[in-house]
């Protein structure tokens, strides 16, 4: 099967479950409302390109090359971005679910997190220096040998990370934020 090369494009209101979606390179395109919902991605490229207000969720993503992509508005659950093409991963993620996601592994530095629900997303193993979640609801996300070092998390809630598990050098935290801190001690703290 032929790849395609398609830049500067708009796909608008497209259900790929149903439409064709040719597997190749799409540069500096947008994606607005479309169903990639249980698609394969796989060995898909997407370069400068922005996915707003689409479902992604289970989509396949083995080998995919995500470079310098925004998300927003999106629908995410279940992503194996830890299967993804690792080189040059350049992601941001603007009012998106993303629950039961997985970054396992990742080095995702820098990456920004606004208004994210991130509800259950495995973290495990992965380099989040200087990553920002930004009013990011972190229930039940796995911080596991994580490196945290020069993470903004003043504003993200429901968080539970073991500060002995993993690097948190330099992270910011909120005063509200310090039950997830100590949550592993089983006390009670009182505001």
């Amino acid at each position: 099967m032929e790849e395609s090369y398609v830049q500067d494009k708009t796909f608008d209101r497209i259900d790929f479950s149903r439409d064709v979606f040719t597997k190749g390179e799409y540069e500096n395109c947008i994606f607005k409302n479309c169903v990639l919902e249980s698609a394969d991605l796989s060995d898909f490229r997407f370069i400068d390109c922005e996915f707003i207000a689409c479902n992604l969720s289970l989509a396949k993503l083995d080998k995919t090359l995500f470079r310098d992509i925004i998300f927003s508005d999106s629908k995410m659950l279940g992503l194996r971005f830890d299967s993804c093409n690792h080189f040059g991963l350049s992601l941001s993620f603007k009012n998106c679910q993303l629950d039961h996601s997985s970054f396992y592994k990742l080095k995702i530095r820098k990456t920004v997190f606004t208004n994210c629900q991130l509800k259950g997303t495995d973290f495990s193993d992965a380099d989040l220096s200087s990553v920002v979640f930004d009013n990011c609801d972190l229930d039940g996300a796995v911080f596991d040998n994580t490196i945290l070092e020069k993470a903004n998390l003043l504003t993200a809630y429901n968080f539970s990370i073991d500060p002995d598990r993993n690097r948190i050098k330099k992270a910011k935290f909120s005063l509200t934020g310090l039950p997830g801190l100590l949550s592993k001690y089983d006390i009670e703290i009182e505001r």
